[in-house]
């Protein structure tokens, strides 16, 4: 995400909204606000939402740099970033899928309440990934936080790619309807009582991989992605450049409170884990 541009504040509004699963809602967002918007290069694309404290209020337009030259840092936007999960040029159409945890967290909750009109203010898009065309196979996994981009990157597949995506949620309420353009499903894996990721770790590392040639993406809690980063990179022997791996999340951390760390703590993982 370009520097001048993520310091745009853009905006949209609630189009409509539909209820996926029971821990997953998705909000249609749309209007003139969406003209300039541009996504497609990446599966990953994702904005930041911005939202204001309680009883905060911005001069109009919002401009960040005005914020927050006008106000103490506690009251600055509150920023969320979530997957571009569709995007529709032709009708200015945006699609985001929020996980839902009932009244925890912040844009879920907004989430769950948003109807239509309601306005909407964020930050970008940003990206990194789409799998590539070259790779002989490519290895999906996470849990539902990366669900809308693991989603993204299936229908985004090239003709005739092997796939294996491997999604943790709590239970077969769950799972969605994705496919790759040549029918391949998500394998789904139900986590029922056990803690984020002990399944998903034990389903990738008894994967029977087709060959060494993969592309891979693996996101999600920090926990498990920091077990699966060891188990691909030194067990499995994938080089770093063809492995899309991050955190979006820590367990026991708020938002604010895993950004803060999550560079220096990525940065300590990989020096551990190249060591």
């Amino acid at each position: 995400m370009a520097e001048g541009r993520a310091r745009k504040v853009g905006t949209a509004v609630v189009v409509r909204t539909e209820r996926l699963t029971p821990h997953m809602v998705r909000l249609v967002l749309g209007g003139e606000g969406l003209g300039s918007f541009s996504a497609g290069e990446f599966t990953d694309h994702y904005v930041k939402l911005l939202f204001a404290p309680e009883g905060v209020s911005y001069a109009e337009p919002w401009d960040l740099d005005r914020i927050k030259a006008a106000h103490p840092r506690e009251e600055w936007p509150r920023q969320r970033a979530y997957t571009v999960r569709l995007w529709d040029p032709a009708h200015l159409e945006l699609t985001i899928d929020f996980v839902l945890h009932g009244d925890e967290g912040l844009a879920g909750p907004w989430a769950a309440r948003a109807r239509p009109g309601d306005p909407v203010r964020f930050l970008g898009p940003g990206g990194a990934y789409a799998p590539s065309p070259e790779a002989g196979w490519h290895l999906l996994v996470g849990d539902e936080s990366a669900l809308p981009a693991i989603a993204a990157a299936m229908e985004g597949m090239p003709p005739g790619a092997e796939a294996v995506a491997l999604v943790e949620v709590d239970g077969p309420d769950d799972e969605q309807k994705i496919a790759t353009p040549d029918g391949i499903t998500p394998v789904w894996v139900h986590r029922g009582a056990r803690p984020v990721g002990e399944a998903l770790v034990e389903a990738v590392t008894a994967l029977e991989f087709p060959s060494h040639d993969v592309h891979a993406f693996v996101h999600g809690e920090a926990g498990f992605v920091k077990t699966l980063r060891h188990h691909l990179r030194l067990e499995r022997g994938i080089p770093r450049e063809r492995l899309s791996i991050s955190g979006y999340w820590r367990l026991g951390h708020t938002d604010e409170g895993w950004r803060a760390i999550k560079r220096d703590w990525n940065a300590q993982v990989e020096a551990e884990q190249e060591s």
